[in-house]
């Protein structure tokens, strides 16, 4: 939004996508693109808040500017303006451009995916535990149990004793009567 605010607008409508870009089944995004018409100028902070995905980025501009009609100018990338260099020069080199920066934002998402599932390795690897702590049963739990078979204790009361869920308890039965 900041950014924005520095682009001399004419008539605004501003979508705000909050969802990260790695595909096009956003939302907000796919409401924007719904609602844009031939003519319209869309402004995009950069070219990885478009996606990041190299042939879906390509695929996606193209229905931009030539099925829809409608000019992009990216704010951090003045070259990937279509506004200017209509010819065959200025599309040739806002091609090779977009080509180029499509690449850096699949090739940097790759990247944080492989740092990511290396960091979660590594941290397992030295007894990191994910999620949430384990909610192990009370020491009377096989008595509650058999109280809860015979009718004795309703399901509400059962719960209650041993905190925790009906999720939970049904999860630890199950391991019980595993073992």
């Amino acid at each position: 939004m900041v950014a924005m605010g520095q682009v001399p607008l004419v008539s605004t409508k501003i979508y705000v996508d909050k969802q990260s870009g790695k595909d096009f089944e956003r939302p907000a995004y796919r409401e924007l693109v719904r609602r844009l018409r031939q003519g319209d100028l869309l402004y995009i902070q950069s070219i990885d808040r478009l996606g990041r995905n190299y042939e879906e980025i390509q695929k996606e501009w193209r229905i931009l500017t030539k099925e829809k009609g409608i000019d992009i100018a990216v704010l951090d990338m003045p070259l990937l303006d279509t506004r200017n260099g209509k010819d065959l020069m200025g599309t040739f080199i806002a091609d090779l451009v977009l080509q180029i920066l499509s690449f850096v934002a699949q090739s940097e998402r790759e990247n944080i995916h492989k740092r990511q599932a290396e960091g979660i390795a590594a941290a397992k690897a030295k007894g990191v535990r994910f999620g949430r702590p384990t909610k192990d049963a009370p020491e009377n739990f096989a008595v509650l149990v058999r109280r809860w078979e015979k009718k004795e204790l309703p399901m509400a009361e059962l719960l209650r004793a041993c905190s925790m869920s009906e999720a939970t308890f049904y999860r630890r039965l199950r391991e019980r009567r595993v073992k």
